[in-house]
């Protein structure tokens, strides 16, 4: 797990389609005059405060019966992350619970019609933002000019937290089971 300040880092999401939320306070795929959440062109996070970076695996040991050997086997790879910022707008709130309207734009994608990857569009592990991207491109930019680049990510918690001083933060807890793209 790793943990930065943030002014320390610059977090980018892109997407397959334009997501935000219009001023009226409803999900659209389309731009307006709303908060942009993610787009074909990432958009940059503002009033960043921390973000908390986790990687895993799950291994399974595998015991086979008359044999001393034992057999450890990867499951599954697990990238996640988590943005906190300081609370500007009710855009990461109409994300993640919906606005009555639609559901909710955890999965990057538009909630009609059938999911891209199942459509015969791109696989999984596309990382081109096109069209037919499933999930949300998240892009960690280090002051080094180092970048983690994450694919496939979905919403996966939003928290807010309210503190006696006034000051409003919300947490986004974004996942994904593809392998990041590290590079300079």
């Amino acid at each position: 797990m790793a943990y930065y300040l943030g002014r320390d880092v610059s977090v980018t999401i892109g997407s397959g389609h334009h997501v935000e939320v219009t001023t009226a306070g409803a999900l659209a795929f389309v731009a307006s005059t709303g908060v942009d959440f993610a787009s074909t062109t990432p958009i940059t996070v503002t009033d960043l405060t921390s973000l908390d970076i986790g990687i895993g695996v799950t291994d399974e040991d595998i015991t086979y019966m008359g044999s001393k050997t034992v057999l450890k086997a990867e499951i599954k790879k697990e990238t996640t992350i988590s943005l906190t910022r300081k609370k500007t707008n009710n855009c990461w709130d109409v994300i993640f619970n919906g606005n009555g309207t639609n559901p909710s734009a955890r999965w990057g994608i538009k909630t009609g019609g059938v999911i891209p990857n199942l459509d015969g569009e791109p696989s999984v592990s596309e990382t081109s933002l096109t069209d037919g991207y499933f999930g949300y491109q998240v892009k960690v930019t280090l002051s080094s000019t180092e970048s983690m680049t994450i694919p496939n990510m979905q919403i996966t918690g939003h928290t807010l937290s309210l503190n006696a001083d006034g000051t409003t933060e919300e947490t986004l807890e974004l996942i994904s089971q593809e392998t990041p793209i590290i590079g300079a």
